[in-house]
């Protein structure tokens, strides 16, 4: 009985996303594991930018870091 979690920021997956996602791993499951589909269950989270943290930031600082801009205290963001 597999469980399988996804976890993805939260920035618009649709649901037909969704769909190919819960498909593909549990055509993978059965076919490399030969684990029964009607057993296999795939549960996708998304979390928020400021939920995910990355390097000691959260997920949309991390971007910006690597885009090459720096936050401003107003919360957007500037070139460096």
């Amino acid at each position: 009985m597999p469980y399988v979690n996804i976890k993805v920021t939260d920035e618009g997956v649709t649901r037909e996303q969704k769909a190919q996602l819960i498909k593909g791993v549990t055509d993978l499951l059965s076919t490399v594991l030969g684990k029964a589909p009607a057993s296999t269950y795939v549960v996708i989270d998304e979390v928020a930018l400021t939920d995910w943290g990355v390097g000691g930031v959260d997920a949309g600082e991390w971007r910006r870091q690597q885009n090459g801009q720096v936050s401003d205290p107003s919360g957007g963001a500037v070139p460096r």
